[in-house]
């Protein structure tokens, strides 16, 4: 394997230096693109928030910024990532507003009905069984909370469907995959967006 596709496979559990680099490269090439998901929670104030697959942390600080009278959990199964989610909301989390823990979606131990925000960016394409894990966000969710999800690739572009051949254990999905396999889950409601003119995606659900 090249060193290309060495790094690009750090995108799934970054390690080492290698993982180092995608992380920092995660958090500001990402920004725009989770922005413009962030906004679709418009008319949504959550006191409490999980961010699931939270990389190097970027996203639990803005949801912080955003909601100021919220605390945000960011877990990762990656150690690395944790760390570096840990230094990047070191303020948020001296005050109590942010903890981040290592941990995995497929098995959450987080406790039950606990949070009025889930939120997903980029990860869900390495997670083991979208309708098993959705069920797992359902359960730590409140009843009428929301689960936000945000990809790059829309399941048919060239560019997603490139990655998915060269990291392994990728799956790009499109928004009607991921909206069927959330209503599977137990979600009540499932609504999603595209941006204009880029494969991102928004697909929105609540409990």
């Amino acid at each position: 394997m090249g060193l290309f596709n060495n790094f690009v496979n750090q995108t799934r559990k970054p390690e080492g230096f290698l993982g180092g680099m995608m992380i920092k490269t995660m958090n500001s090439g990402h920004a725009k693109m989770a922005d413009w998901g962030l906004d679709h929670l418009s008319g949504i104030e959550p006191f409490s928030i999980v961010d699931l697959g939270c990389g190097g942390g970027r996203n639990a600080g803005e949801l912080l910024a955003r909601y100021s009278k919220a605390s945000v959990t960011a877990i990762d199964y990656s150690p690395l990532s944790v760390d570096k989610a840990k230094e990047y909301n070191r303020a948020a989390i001296e005050e109590g507003r942010c903890n981040v823990l290592q941990n995995d979606v497929s098995a959450l131990t987080l406790p039950k009905e606990e949070y009025d925000l889930a939120t997903a960016f980029e990860t869900v394409y390495f997670w083991p069984g979208l309708e098993k894990c959705f069920a797992q966000v359902c359960g730590v969710l409140k009843p009428d909370g929301y689960f936000l999800i945000v990809n790059e690739s829309d399941g048919f572009d060239d560019t997603g469907r490139k990655f998915e051949k060269i990291i392994d254990g990728m799956t790009v999905y499109t928004a009607e995959e991921i909206s069927d396999a959330l209503r599977a889950a137990g979600f009540a409601e499932v609504i999603s967006d595209h941006y204009s003119g880029k494969p991102w995606i928004v697909v929105l659900a609540r409990k």
